[in-house]
């Protein structure tokens, strides 16, 4: 429950602090008073957004600062698993800085807004004319229904299962898509790298088949050449190696006569003996070389083939033809380690399907044995509040998709007079049935909530009189399990409080400030009075606020 509250700098507050005590408070005050701004530092407080604006005066920071008592909420493991101090007493603070900024604490810990609105969620309800709206909302009726059918652990169970499956089923949906798009180009893949294949490819082949064809294709021109090279080495008579064997005699008969000449006999030999030796290769190249026409042809047929792939896959060697091989290979591979993954997937899929298909069922069930209660419930409740002819037609309709709380689809219905049809709330209700049902709501809901504190804002919209009067009093037994707050125009409601504020605002010199002040007992009369006659008190409306009170 919230012990208290400072406003410093915010709207038309200029600084306030006040306390509130546990049961049923009200808060009262003349349209314009202020009674929204205290709201509205409340939900700072709680993670809403903030701007400028919020600053009363635009060269100080605004702060807002709620304590909350929270020992009986079992709230430790939201402070473990955000790494904050936990305290009994916990203390929550927002500042806007003059920037722009903003600022939240947990216990003195700087937190995010999604942090500070994840624990707000646990201490106060502001219940506004709004929510009495999204009554008709289908996702609220089935919060009102699932809270009582006890399925709060089921539902949890069943998104978490349900975030698993969608994952799972977008990655298998993604992978099929990718097969369908690779299997129109999976025909020719497997053509492009049969062909390939085929091919034989070794790195560095193209260089030596090349070479090989030159050779074959120009044979006579080299056998020509071979042989008369041969012919001018070997001539007796004037061959090069008898020249230069009798270059050799000559200079070995003055070698002993000068150094010089020693050297050029070492050279003369030397040349001497690199030229037979080239006479020996050249023979040797001749004696190999052959005319075959066949293996030239079959040379030819290998380098046009590979000339052709190089162009189909425009790349220039052998070694690029090898890598787009590799790359085919790899394609064709994926595409079948495609199919085990959608294997895979589709199991899981289909055992997630039966799953949350169970867990369906579960809530499913559950919701049903609480709508009746539910209706009986409310019916109950707003036969005490002028609606005794209302009746409810709650309908559950299994779909085939999976929701965000599981497949079913809801009809609530309502038939607010005897004799009429049943309806959609937002056609059949009228404003102040509107705001019954929806006290009724929560005050079935406070009997299976945990929630500290429940804030009424003007749910009493459209009623008077002996209806009021009953709203008090549910609101008021509603407090015996949580504390409540309502904010209220009608006396009848007021009375019922345990404690009783009003907002006013007051001019100081050229300003005006909104305050919040706790009554006193006569006080509350005099406040309880004018809600009754308006700004004249008559002695009636005082004894008329007194009998209220008493």
């Amino acid at each position: 429950m919230i012990t208290s509250l400072a406003i410093k700098n915010y709207a038309l507050i200029e600084k306030l602090t006040i306390d509130f005590s546990k049961g049923f408070s009200i808060i009262t005050g003349e349209t314009g008073a202020g009674k929204s701004i205290i709201l509205g530092a409340l939900g700072l407080a709680l993670g809403k957004r903030a701007d400028l604006t919020s600053l009363k005066n635009k060269e100080e920071k605004c702060v807002i600062e709620a304590h909350f008592e929270i020992s009986k909420y079992n709230l430790r493991s939201f402070f473990e698993v955000n790494d904050l101090d936990y305290e009994d007493e916990t203390i929550i603070r927002r500042e806007i800085l003059p920037s722009g900024k903003s600022r939240a604490f947990i216990n003195d810990s700087p937190v995010n807004l999604q942090e500070l609105q994840e624990l707000g969620l646990h201490l106060i309800d502001i219940h506004s004319q709004q929510q009495t709206q999204e009554l008709s909302d289908e996702a609220v009726q089935f919060q009102i229904i699932d809270a009582i059918a006890n399925n709060l652990e089921i539902l949890n169970s069943y998104q978490s299962e349900l975030k698993k499956y969608k994952a799972d089923k977008s990655k298998l949906n993604a992978l099929i898509k990718r097969k369908g798009e690779a299997s129109k180009e999976q025909e020719y893949n497997t053509f492009l790298l049969e062909e390939l294949i085929g091919a034989k490819l070794k790195s560095g082949e193209q260089e030596v088949l090349e070479e090989n064809y030159e050779q074959l294709n120009n044979v006579e021109i080299i056998k020509e050449s071979l042989d008369k090279s041969l012919a001018i080495a070997n001539e007796e008579q004037i061959g090069v190696l008898h020249n230069l064997n009798e270059i050799k005699n000559a200079i070995h008969k003055i070698a002993p006569f000068s150094s010089d000449y020693t050297l050029l006999f070492e050279r003369i030999t030397s040349l001497k003996i690199e030229f037979e030796d080239i006479a020996i290769e050249l023979n040797r190249c001749s004696e190999k070389l052959i005319n075959d026409p066949e293996q030239l042809n079959l040379i030819n047929q290998k380098l046009q083939l590979i000339y052709n792939l190089q162009k189909k896959h425009q790349v220039a060697t052998v070694d690029e033809l090898i890598a787009v091989q590799n790359a085919l290979e790899n394609s064709v591979l994926e595409l079948g380690n495609i199919d085990e993954e959608i294997a895979k997937l589709t199991v899981l899929v289909d055992d997630a399907t039966k799953e949350l298909d169970q867990i369906c069922d579960a809530i499913h069930n559950n919701r049903l044995e609480a709508i009746p209660l539910l209706s009986q419930k409310l019916i109950t409740i707003l036969e005490t509040l002028g609606m005794p002819n209302v009746r409810f037609k709650m309908e559950l309709n299994v779909s085939s998709a999976y929701l965000d709380n599981g497949k079913d689809e809801l009809q609530f219905l309502i038939s607010a007079n005897k004799g009429t049809d049943f309806g959609l709330l937002k056609k059949v209700a009228s404003g102040g049935e509107m705001s019954r049902i929806m006290l009724a709501v929560k005050a079935i809901l406070a009997q299976y909530s945990k929630l500290p504190t429940l804030i009424f804002d003007e749910i009493d919209t459209g009623v008077s009189g002996e209806i009021a009067n009953k709203m008090g009093e549910i609101m008021k037994e509603m407090s015996t399990q949580m504390q409540i707050f309502a904010i209220t125009h009608l006396p009848q409601i007021a009375a019922k409080g345990n404690e009783h504020f009003k907002v006013f605002k007051s001019t100081v010199g050229e300003d005006t400030l909104s305050e919040l002040k706790l009554l006193t007992t006569d006080e509350r009369v005099v406040e309880i009075a004018q809600m009754l006659s308006g700004t004249v008190i008559s002695d009636s409306a005082l004894n008329h606020a007194k009998a209220l009170l008493n």
